[in-house]
């Protein structure tokens, strides 16, 4: 049971040992269901947060998580507790001392509904407000968990009203206030995910543009390597652990 339970951890998913009969009440009262999934979700973090601790206590290692449009509001909460972990989202943060970063798990509306969407004017102020606090927008990182629209870091298959996919073509999915505000800013470096599949790296201007991509429904980690120079990404790397 326990090797079982790691591997539906290891996909991403969150395993709960319950009987035929409270299977039945969980369909039969949504409410219950969004309950004990905010109770499952929450506990999980809080064992992610308290490894990390253990990992990067007394170390210099710093370490920005945002947490994402799926991530109900009190993920954050949970995040803000940790001795180690900084919770960058809708914060200006200090990389280092040459570059700051900007972060916001909110997207654009997608037909998941999911809990931090809102429309492309409202994200669009979000983003401004951030860049506004910035010393110097060009040294910059913009960690926006929308990609940019129209760049292939943002391409998703066709699905239709039931969610299943409907198409076996790609179409454009991403932001365009985000790729408007690269556009306006050139910042250094941007930092995307949201769209699992799209895994790419692309050039808005001077500024490089990742999405990393996902597959933690296999079990892996997908990540990108970057070191940053004083005004331009030196060395950029995919990696999977």
């Amino acid at each position: 049971m326990n090797e079982l339970e790691k591997m539906i951890r290891d996909k991403g998913y969150y395993p709960y040992k319950t009987s035929p009969e409270e299977i039945e009440e969980l369909k039969a009262n949504p409410q219950k269901m969004d309950a004990l999934f905010a109770h499952l979700m929450t506990e999980e973090t809080k064992k992610w947060m308290r490894i990390a601790d253990e990992k990067l206590k007394d170390t210099s290692v710093k370490c920005f998580v945002c947490p994402g449009n799926d991530d109900i509001p009190e993920i954050d909460g949970i995040i803000e507790q940790s001795e180690t972990v900084v919770n960058a989202s809708g914060k200006v943060v200090a990389v280092d001392t040459h570059h700051e970063m900007i972060s916001l798990g909110w997207t654009n509306p997608s037909p998941w509904k999911s809990y931090k969407e809102c429309s492309e004017d409202e994200l669009l102020k979000k983003i401004e407000s951030l860049v506004s606090q910035l010393k110097d927008v060009k040294k910059s990182v913009f960690n926006l968990h929308a990609p940019p629209y129209g760049t292939g870091l943002d391409d998703a298959p066709e699905i239709d009203e039931t969610l299943k996919q409907s198409s076996r073509f790609a179409r454009a999915v991403g932001s365009t206030a985000v790729k408007d505000s690269i556009e306006k800013y050139g910042p250094l470096l941007g930092l995307h995910g949201h769209v699992h599949e799209a895994k790419g790296f692309t050039k808005i201007g001077r500024t490089l543009c990742v999405n990393p991509g996902s597959t933690y429904e296999r079990g892996t980690l997908l990540g990108v390597l970057i070191e940053l120079g004083d005004s331009k990404v030196e060395n950029y790397m995919p990696v999977v652990g």
